[in-house]
C-alpha cells in the first residue's frame, strides 16, 4: 500500500479546502492513510508533515507498520497530543476535524488542551468528508485484497451447502461458517453472521439464533470475512425441501431484480438509477412494498461505507468503487429472500467479485 501517495492526495484536498491541517481519529481512516492497525491513535497532517500519535502498547507495532508519518509515543491521549502538535506547527492557524467521528465530549477536551487564544478558532468541522471521498475509490492493491476476501466468501458458501440440513440450529450453521473462515485465513467476520430460516427469513437482519432449520423453507445466509483489513459481503438464500410455486416465483423475481441492479452498475451512473433498476423489477412483480431497504452500499475497510445505493441518491458511481447489490423481499409470517453480490465499478460496467451460484438451490 502506498501510504505516501494517499497522504499526498489528501494534502491536495486540504489545500483546495483552504485547511492548514487535519486531525484524523477514525481508525479505518488512520489505517488507510498510514497502515497502522492498533486500537488507539491519532494522525495529524499538515501541508508539510504527518505525525502519528499512539501509546506505549504500540511502540513496536507502529514502528513496523508506519512509514509515511513520523511516530510519537505519548503517555496521555493521542488525540490531545495531536491537537497540541498541530497548534504548534508554523503556519497552521486552524485545523479540520471530521464531525462524523468527533463526539461533543472529545471536542471539549481537545479545545481545553489548546492555548486560550486558540480555543474558539483553531478546530473547525469539515464542511464535507475528505478521507471518505478518497476511500470510496479503491486502488489496485485494495481491489486485489477485496477480490481475495470475496473469493473466501464464495468458498465458505460452497462449504456450508454441504453442512446445512434440517434440525440444525442457526447458530450451528453460523459457527461452522465462522470456524471455516478462520481456517481460510480470515482475521474475523465483517459483521455478525446472518442465518435466518423459515419464518425468520422474513427478518432482513435475522442474526443466527437457537432456532432450528425447518424441514421445508428458505434459509438466508448473509456473511463476510475480513482479510488484511478489507471486508467481503455476500448473501445467498437456499431452500430446504421442495419450494411451492409462489416461493419459486418470488425467488426468481428477487434474482431478476438483483441481476438488473448488477447490470445497471457503471462509471457515471447515479446510485439512484441502480436502485431503481432493481426496485422496478420488484414493482412489476407487485413486491415493491416488501423490499424495505436500499439496494446496496459501498464496502472496503468498513462493511458499510459510502456511497449508498438508494432511491433518489444522486451521487455517481466512479470506476474503482466497490458496492453491494442486494435487493430482498420480506413477507412477515411467510418467508424472506435476499441475494447479494459485491460488484467493482469498472469503466465499462460492473465486475461481480462474488461469483457463487445464484439460481435457486434446493437442499
Amino acid at each position: 500500500m502506498d501510504h505516501f501517495r494517499r497522504i499526498g492526495l489528501l494534502r491536495r484536498r486540504l489545500t483546495r479546502a483552504g485547511l492548514h491541517g487535519l486531525l484524523v481519529t477514525h481508525l479505518p481512516d488512520l489505517r488507510y492513510l498510514s497502515g497502522f492497525t492498533g486500537s488507539s491513535a491519532a494522525l495529524a497532517i499538515t501541508r508539510r508533515a504527518a505525525r502519528l500519535f499512539t501509546d506505549g502498547r504500540y511502540t513496536a507495532q507502529a514502528a513496523e507498520e508506519v512509514s509515511a508519518a513520523q511516530v510519537e509515543i505519548v503517555a496521555s491521549s493521542p488525540a490531545v497530543a495531536a491537537v497540541q502538535w498541530l497548534a504548534a506547527q508554523p503556519g497552521v492557524e486552524f485545523a479540520g476535524i471530521d464531525p462524523a467521528w468527533t463526539s461533543v465530549a472529545d471536542l471539549a477536551r481537545w479545545k481545553a488542551a489548546l492555548p486560550a487564544r486558540l480555543r474558539k478558532s483553531f478546530l473547525s468541522a469539515l464542511a464535507a468528508p475528505i478521507i471518505e471521498q478518497l476511500r470510496m475509490v479503491k486502488d489496485e492493491d485494495e481491489l486485489a485484497l477485496m477480490i481475495e476476501a470475496a473469493l473466501v466468501g464464495c468458498k465458505l458458501f460452497e462449504h456450508i451447502l454441504e453442512f446445512i440440513r434440517p434440525g440444525l440450529a442457526e447458530i450451528e450453521v453460523a459457527a461452522e461458517l465462522e470456524h471455516r473462515a478462520r481456517l481460510l485465513g480470515a482475521e474475523g467476520m465483517s459483521f455478525d453472521t446472518i442465518v435466518a430460516s423459515g419464518l425468520r427469513s422474513a427478518l432482513p437482519h435475522g442474526r443466527a439464533t437457537i432456532a432450528k432449520l425447518p424441514r421445508r423453507g428458505f434459509v438466508t445466509l448473509d456473511f463476510g470475512v475480513i482479510l488484511k483489513g478489507y471486508c467481503s459481503d455476500m448473501t445467498r438464500t437456499v431452500y430446504l425441501g421442495k419450494p411451492k410455486t409462489n416461493e419459486r416465483d418470488t425467488y426468481n423475481a428477487v434474482l431478476e431484480a438483483q441481476e438488473a441492479g448488477v447490470a445497471a452498475v457503471g462509471s457515471g451512473v447515479s446510485c439512484g438509477e441502480v436502485d431503481e433498476a432493481a426496485r422496478s423489477v420488484l414493482r412489476r412483480a407487485g413486491l415493491a412494498d416488501a423490499f424495505t431497504h436500499s439496494t446496496g452500499h459501498g464496502v472496503g475497510l468498513e462493511i458499510h461505507e459510502p456511497p449508498r445505493l438508494g432511491a433518489g441518491q444522486t451521487a455517481r458511481l466512479l470506476s474503482g468503487m466497490v458496492v453491494t447489490i442486494e435487493p430482498g423481499v420480506y413477507l412477515p409470517g411467510q418467508f424472506g429472500i435476499r441475494i447479494e453480490d459485491m460488484v467493482a465499478v469498472t469503466p465499462t460496467g460492473g465486475q461481480i467479485l462474488t461469483p457463487a451460484p445464484k439460481a435457486l438451490i434446493e437442499l
